[in-house]
């Protein structure tokens, strides 16, 4: 599986200085907690994303009015 690097600039070093410990407290190295965290977003469906997904399952058509009473069912059943 090929990999991309990241490098983030200008991070607040108070910012910084909370990764840093939270890492450091799971017992991780700073690159292997910001992997994770990084997955962990990458993994969660973006509202946009749910509502396609709904609208591809749903046996009704779903209109603008419906998705946000259908998002938050959603977000509740996990």
């Amino acid at each position: 599986m090929a990999t991309t690097a990241f490098t983030v600039r200008e991070v607040p070093e108070d910012v910084a200085r909370r990764i840093k410990v939270r890492a450091a407290e799971a017992g991780q190295s700073l690159q292997t907690y910001l992997l994770g965290v990084i997955t962990r977003e990458a993994s969660v469906p973006t509202n946009a994303e749910l509502a396609e997904r709904m609208k591809r399952q749903a046996s009704v058509d779903l209109s603008e009015v419906d998705v946000p009473g259908f998002l938050e069912a959603e977000r509740e059943r996990r």
